[in-house]
């Protein structure tokens, strides 16, 4: 997620037993398809009936207002969604030929954005990493470009050489992000200009480098990725909150742009809202291991994200994408009593995960090398 070092994996995050990998977000995925599926609930009371009970019995009538509340729900939520998008009831978008994309991924050269590319790239998708440091790959149409996407200078150069070399890109994933994890009156001046540089002003400059081709054509997608703590506060974590909760209003005021003031909607917007992801970023973090935590608040492999990502390009909706399934909880958590939200902050650990945090990733030339590892 960095757009700077690759480094490796500090903490050990190998599966040692089939049962880490249930968690209330694999409850989530069963009973979707099963109690939460107005399909399968749709044959309950036809089940009762064929059994001889009678239509206006409590039997058959309590099973037919759950999968009316239940079908309902998902009907609502799909209407907004193509309320969101224009869309139309009947009819889905032309099928989307990434063949014919150009993907420009911010902090493309580890992590998150390393897999996505990558994951692209088969895909025949013509993609483009923006980093300080070059990505390992072996997919031919990957194309590197060296840019600190925190200076203006360099992404304007940087977005006239692509477009001259490659042509207009398609779609902006703006993926690049660095943590300092440190308390705020440990906060170096240095260390805040280069956070809300990487993690928000750099989302600025390339929306202006390559937005406009896309308002022009009608056509592209825009993915901002922030996090959960942009949602949500957390100690240690004051520049890198601020700079995340800057990204949610990006996102929801270039919607309200692109809608009606340039008249593009269907240029598409995704948000996507991560919780604790297992990569270099944050591997010095410390989390509670306990087994309630783990099943509850689950970290995230970065495949989940790419996925979601890929999911979301590929239905040429806008969105947000919150993950995992707490994560949907979280806009309501400032919400709640005091007592209650101080609880949910105690329960997760919040405030202590960042106690002894070594930057990983995004190191600057005066910080020096990393000196111990954490196993």
């Amino acid at each position: 997620m960095s757009s700077y070092d690759q480094a490796p994996a500090v903490a050990d995050t190998e599966v040692t037993n089939v049962l880490d990998n249930v968690d209330i977000d694999m409850v989530m995925k069963v009973l979707t398809q099963t109690a939460f599926s107005p399909f399968f609930t749709f044959f309950v009371p036809i089940f009762y009936i064929f059994q001889g009970y009678s239509y206006n019995s409590n039997v058959v009538l309590a099973p037919t207002a759950y999968c009316a509340a239940i079908s309902a729900f998902w009907a609502l939520k799909w209407l907004s969604r193509l309320y969101r998008n224009q869309a139309s009831l009947f009819f889905a978008p032309p099928r989307l030929d990434w063949a014919e994309e150009i993907v420009v991924i911010t902090g493309g050269s580890s992590g998150i954005g390393e897999l996505l590319a990558n994951t692209l790239a088969v895909r025949n998708v013509t993609v483009v990493v923006l980093d300080v440091k070059p990505i390992v790959t072996e997919n031919y149409n990957i194309a590197y470009y060296k840019c600190d996407v925190s200076k203006w200078e360099e992404v304007e150069a940087v977005s006239k050489q692509i477009v001259e070399e490659l042509g207009h890109p398609t779609m902006l994933i703006n993926n690049a992000g660095v943590v300092q994890g440190k308390l705020l009156l440990d906060l170096k001046p240095e260390d805040i200009q280069q956070t809300f540089g990487v993690n928000t002003i750099a989302q600025y400059y390339t929306l202006k480098a390559f937005l406009p081709d896309m308002i022009e054509n009608k056509k592209g997608h825009i993915v901002t990725m922030s996090s959960v703590l942009g949602l949500v506060g957390s100690a240690q974590m004051t520049d890198y909150c601020a700079s995340k909760a800057a990204l949610v209003n990006l996102h929801e005021s270039l919607r309200y742009e692109l809608d009606h003031r340039y008249n593009a909607p269907q240029v598409r917007t995704t948000l996507v809202l991560p919780g604790h992801t297992l990569t270099p970023l944050f591997s010095t973090s410390r989390l509670p291991e306990n087994p309630v935590y783990k099943f509850f608040v689950p970290s995230l492999p970065p495949v989940t994200i790419v996925k979601a990502i890929i999911t979301a390009l590929d239905s040429q909706h806008s969105q947000i994408l919150r993950l995992p399934f707490y994560a949907n909880f979280a806009p309501y958590l400032p919400l709640l009593p005091s007592y209650l939200r101080d609880l949910g902050q105690w329960l997760a650990g919040a405030d202590y995960a960042m106690e002894g945090f070594q930057k990983v990733t995004g190191r600057r030339p005066e910080e020096g090398e990393l000196a111990t590892k954490k196993h």
